[in-house]
């Protein structure tokens, strides 16, 4: 089994990594938000458009009046939204997230965090009651595939998806359409099944995949395996957000 890193403790302060900020609207949660990119990643998937987040410790170290002081500047336009952790994948940090998290709700704002799920055993009672919404990444539905893609298991992410859906938390299924491994109907079929058995997925986004991180991969000296696979038709988009609508889905 894969260690964790080590997150350490700076008196009733976590300290943590952090990747980069940006500000988005309505993709990464509703209204206007500030993403958090927090560095770790223990999936590697093949698709990854941000493989310069996986190794934690290559981030900025920062406590959590540090990330504060960077996020007190959006706060006015954060009443009109909020704020999304990501990464990376944000659960690799978790007790920072949770910290994170605690300090977003004393201030009132809407939180989100974007994950794959693998970890969601991290998540305590606590900080699933400090989440909105979860933004969560179902990388395939057929487990074979899934372990090709990431690397990890399938089941851990499905039983966080449970746990969400028993705690009444809101969750955006995200599902990247890759032509060759993501675009099988019944795989779709399968996970559109699933999320409307589930009961709390508020929207679907399906997102075509791209080549925008290419560019990272070679940089990176990484291996990359798609560089010849071309992004879906049109076509295949919509084929994709029809069967998720036959399931009474919203897709966004």
């Amino acid at each position: 089994m894969t260690e964790l890193p080590v997150i350490h403790e700076v008196g009733e302060r976590t300290k943590g990594w952090i990747h980069s900020y940006e500000t988005s609207a309505g993709q990464d949660g509703p209204g206007w938000r500030l993403v958090v990119f927090l560095s770790g990643c223990l999936l590697r998937c093949q698709y990854c458009h941000n493989p310069d987040t996986w190794n934690m410790y290559s981030g900025k170290e920062m406590t959590v009046e540090e990330v504060w002081d960077e996020v007190k500047h959006y706060l006015p336009m954060l009443r009109r939204g909020g704020i999304t952790f990501t990464g990376g994948e944000p659960l690799v940090q978790a007790p920072f997230l949770k910290s994170l998290l605690c300090r977003a709700k004393k201030h009132h704002l809407h939180t989100a965090i974007d994950t794959a799920g693998f970890l969601g055993d991290r998540v305590d009672e606590q900080m699933m009651k400090d989440i909105d919404l979860v933004l969560l990444d179902i990388k395939v539905w057929d487990p074979k595939k899934y372990l090709e893609l990431t690397s990890k298991e399938l089941e851990p992410t499905l039983q966080f998806a449970r746990r969400l859906a028993e705690a009444k938390r809101p969750v955006w299924l995200r599902y990247v359409l890759l032509p060759g491994l993501t675009d099988d109907p019944r795989d779709i079929e399968g996970l559109a099944a699933f999320a409307t058995e589930l009961g709390n997925v508020e929207r679907v986004d399906v997102l075509p995949f791209h080549q925008l991180g290419k560019s990272k991969w070679v940089e990176l000296g990484l291996d990359y395996k798609l560089q010849n696979v071309h992004p879906p038709s049109p076509e295949q988009v919509r084929n994709a957000i029809e069967i998720f609508k036959d399931y009474g889905l919203n897709v966004c």
